[in-house]
């Protein structure tokens, strides 16, 4: 190691001490500090490591929790950015804080998609994992064939790794590629020729441009596709979701495989997760049945994910949205529900977030009138922007409560009809409230 290395590391290792003793954590300062030193720290620090990259639009923090869940079944050493520190400065924080390891080591990180080919510069994975694409922050991303290919720039300096891919859809089968790939899907509905709706992105077969149809589709432009101008389809499967027996907003019970499964988790969207991180274990050879107990044992928060926690009486589930694929699976999980629950939205428009709103416009709201919810909020830096869109949506006036600023969420939350609170939020918004909530002594406070 070079000494700009050695002294990069010493100051990061520092850095994050100084952090986490004084100033209750920090997950990025201490990479950006190292790689101002050093920027090619990050060689360095995982040149030991086996290392499996798991990006895409939705589900990366609870796929690399899940994932992290599996291999530790089999393998004692794993290191990982829980909190979604998922940028260059945040991977290099969490190699300097990786505690000595007794065997050769292996790390699951969650990458953000634009920086997946900073990693790769420095890094070479054993695999990557690809979740989905979806419409996101357009103003960092662009359109999914932009975000895709900024994924691919990566993957072409690690030609070797095996990808491990959400078969289901059509924009991972798009591009022919020198790596190994194995797809996961699901496969549990009997054929039923269909289209998706007209304003689904991604429609358009990547071959010859014509609109594609399914035999099954699970939601957005996932499914068993095929083109019928051109005979472009879903790949076959290695990993398969062969029955779905039972899903509530708070768990699911399914087979992968032919392994039974459940998962202390709502949400037909998380179950892909649940099955990426089985098509994971598998690839590490990590038996079903380990995995299976893996995925049932798993109780444990994830930040800003169906988190649960108490406000004074009330329980309050917090899940972070930011697109309108990810907002309406769970607008779709939680009108699952029987019980009657107060609803509250979150926008903010900070960086983290995507600075345009106008996303929010493509969320289902509209089904939110028709169930069994007797009370709204609407807030965050933006929160004109949302209570409008809940109003047009048909929520009564009467109803909605307006809260701007965020320190006053939990004196709100307390004041709702319902034992059952929902509140979903955009990223930075999601930040603020575990802060308040972190003061008052609710949550645990600080990140990884």
């Amino acid at each position: 190691m070079s000494i700009n290395s050695t002294l990069a590391t010493w100051t990061g290792k520092s850095a994050y001490w100084f952090l986490h003793t004084f100033r209750g954590g920090g997950s990025s300062l201490p990479g950006k500090l190292a790689l101002k030193l050093d920027p090619t720290i990050l060689k360095h620090l995982a040149k030991n490591y086996d290392v499996i990259v798991i990006t895409g639009t939705n589900g990366k923090t609870l796929t690399t929790a899940l994932t992290v869940k599996v291999l530790r079944e089999q393998y004692p050493d794993i290191l990982t950015n829980p909190s979604g520190s998922n940028m260059k400065q945040g991977i290099v924080t969490t190699f300097l804080r990786a505690p000595k390891a007794h065997q050769k080591p292996l790390a699951v990180l969650e990458v953000d998609e634009a920086n997946v080919i900073m990693v790769t510069k420095y890094i070479t994975p054993k695999a990557f994992v690809f979740t989905n694409i979806f419409r996101d922050q357009m103003d960092r991303y662009g359109e999914i064939y932009t975000t895709y290919q900024k994924i691919l720039d990566g993957v072409a300096l690690a030609p070797e790794a095996t990808i491990i891919a959400n078969g289901d859809l059509p924009l991972f089968n798009a591009k022919q590629l020198p790596n190994p790939i194995l797809y996961y899907g699901f496969d549990y509905q009997p054929d039923h020729d269909q289209q998706a709706p007209a304003n689904t992105d991604g429609l358009l077969c990547p071959r010859c441009q014509h609109i594609l149809r399914y035999h099954s589709r699970t939601y957005s432009n996932m499914g068993k596709y095929y083109c019928p101008h051109c005979g472009f389809e879903r790949p076959q499967l290695a990993y398969k979701l062969n029955a779905l027996t039972a899903m509530t907003p708070t768990s699911s019970d399914f087979e992968i495989n032919g392994q039974a499964m459940h998962l202390n988790i709502g949400g037909q969207y998380n179950i892909y997760n649940a099955l990426a991180a089985y098509a994971v274990g598998r690839f590490m050879d990590v038996t079903p049945a380990k995995i299976a107990h893996a995925l049932s044992d798993n109780d444990e928060q994830v930040f800003g994910r169906q988190e649960t926690f108490h406000v004074g009486e009330k329980d309050v589930t917090l899940i972070l949205v930011k697109n309108p694929v990810g907002l309406n699976q769970v607008l779709q999980t939680i009108s699952t529900d029987e019980r009657p629950f107060s609803f509250a939205a979150l926008l903010n428009a900070n960086y983290a977030d995507g600075i345009d709103t106008s996303w929010i416009w493509d969320g289902d709201f509209e089904k939110l009138p028709a169930l069994n919810i007797p009370a709204y909020i609407s807030g965050g830096e933006r929160y004109r922007d949302i209570t409008f869109r809940l109003k047009v949506a048909g929520v009564p006036e009467d109803q909605l409560t307006i809260v701007p600023d965020l320190t006053n969420m939990t004196t709100a939350i307390q004041k709702l009809p319902t034992k059952q609170v929902y509140v979903v939020a955009t990223y930075t918004a999601m930040l603020q409230l575990r802060k308040q909530l972190a003061s008052q002594g609710i949550i645990d406070g600080g990140m990884a």
